[in-house]
């Protein structure tokens, strides 16, 4: 069924790349493909560095918590369990976290970032605000304001939407 079909007139010139099936989400298409393309700079941005996209959320983390158990990071991060392992498993080997056994439960075991890895953290603290930089720079310091406070309202109105239908994601999204 077109768009024209269902009764919504459509014009080519006002959005041409816009699928018909998303012509009663116009803001949440938006939104998807603006976070793609973030995702896709930050990716670029974090190759240079020697990561792949995700693992420097892991990374901040453990910056600012410092060593925790491997489960909790995996709750943290909000990803798979074999997700966050394979990162673990890179991390480590480019020498950026260790593991070792939680001495509190040997079963357990703690991650944390090595000192090795502060020279990341400033790498990726740069990154991210060159980032920042690309992604507003047709904004002025108002719009940008107002841009942080609409994507808030956004985000809690979400994280209500799902904490409602007892969906824990929300935790993982901050």
């Amino acid at each position: 069924m077109t768009a024209q079909a269902a009764g919504e007139p459509r014009t080519e010139a006002a959005c041409p790349a816009v699928p018909g099936a998303v012509l009663d989400g116009p803001v949440s298409h938006a939104i998807s493909r603006v976070a793609r393309l973030h995702r896709i700079a930050a990716g670029r941005a974090l190759r240079k560095l020697g990561l792949h996209p995700g693992q420097e959320f892991l990374m901040m983390h453990l910056w600012d918590s410092g060593a925790v158990r491997q489960s909790e990071l995996i709750k943290a991060v909000g990803l798979d369990p074999s997700t966050v392992t394979k990162m673990l498993q890179r991390l480590e080997q480019a020498g950026h976290v260790r593991r070792r056994p939680d001495p509190a439960d040997r079963r357990a075991s703690l991650v944390e970032a090595t000192d090795a890895s502060c020279g990341l953290l400033v790498e990726v603290r740069r990154a991210w605000g060159e980032l920042e930089r690309q992604t507003l720079g047709g904004l002025d310091a108002s719009e940008r304001a107002e841009l942080t406070r609409l994507l808030g309202t956004v985000e809690s109105t979400l994280c209500a939407e799902l904490s409602g239908s007892g969906d824990g994601d929300c935790d993982s999204a901050c």
